[in-house]
């Protein structure tokens, strides 16, 4: 089936220019823009109160001035955090931000998205998809954003909601694992994101051989990735994408 005419870029940034800023925040996201980069890759998931925020970990602790469960909080209370002074005092004040901000943003740099949906422990993959889908079609074109995740059932919900004409799925592994296929085609999926350190040369020639794009995270030595442009791999998901300034192929 088709999919939407993606012109992927070599390098993502991932969740924004996260070597330089606060990941996953408005302000990671300006500064990727401002290096160059044209696309980026974020994670939403949902508060308790089911407001989507972009954003990694199950819990608040290590990217902000709070503690406790994300699933715990609602939004007056995720807005109290301060999710950038970890990073840096020039970022103190950083607020996390909402989905519906951050598609905003993206929209108006006329930047890509990967968007990860991140289904940590306990939560509703159903609830996170019905939320955060429709918000990001309604931003978008087809050719500025893929979704993807880890979890089976997130993926199949967001195809339900949108053939792949319309949207390009990403299946993301940690390593390929023997029903890579069976993965992919039940969601008929655009693209396989895999680790770069877990991928063989013979595993990337079987994902470009059934057609499908490559995208490999989170390599951030140029000089140690080099030899997977060589296996076929079409974007890096990289933390830092100017130090690949003079390293691509």
């Amino acid at each position: 089936m088709p999919h939407p005419d993606i012109a992927l870029p070599r390098l993502l940034a991932h969740r924004g220019l996260s070597a330089h800023a606060p990941e996953n925040t408005l302000a990671a996201v300006r500064a990727a823009h401002d290096a160059g980069c044209d696309w980026v890759e974020l994670d939403v998931q949902l508060l308790g109160d089911g407001t989507p925020v972009i954003w990694h970990d199950a819990t608040v602790l290590r990217c902000s001035d709070g503690r406790g469960r994300l699933a715990e909080l609602d939004l007056p209370a995720a807005r109290r955090l301060d999710v950038g002074a970890w990073f840096g005092d020039a970022f103190r004040g950083e607020r996390i931000a909402t989905l519906a901000e951050m598609l905003a943003l993206i929209a108006e740099l006329g930047m890509g998205l990967n968007l990860e949906l991140k289904v940590n422990r306990g939560r509703s993959a159903a609830a996170l998809v019905e939320s955060a889908l429709p918000k990001a079609l309604d931003a978008l074109p087809p050719e500025r954003l893929i979704v993807s995740s880890f979890d089976d059932d997130a993926l199949a919900c967001a195809r339900e909601i949108a053939p792949p004409s319309r949207l390009a799925l990403g299946v993301l592994f940690e390593g390929m694992t023997r029903d890579w296929r069976a993965r992919c085609e039940a969601v008929s999926a655009f693209g396989v994101h895999a680790d770069w350190r877990r991928l063989s040369r013979r595993g990337a020639a079987a994902v470009k051989a059934e057609g499908y794009a490559l995208l490999c995270y989170t390599p951030n030595d140029p000089a140690a990735f080099a030899n997977r442009w060589g296996w076929g791999v079409d974007a890096a998901i990289s933390d830092d994408p100017t130090c690949y300034t003079g390293h691509l192929p």
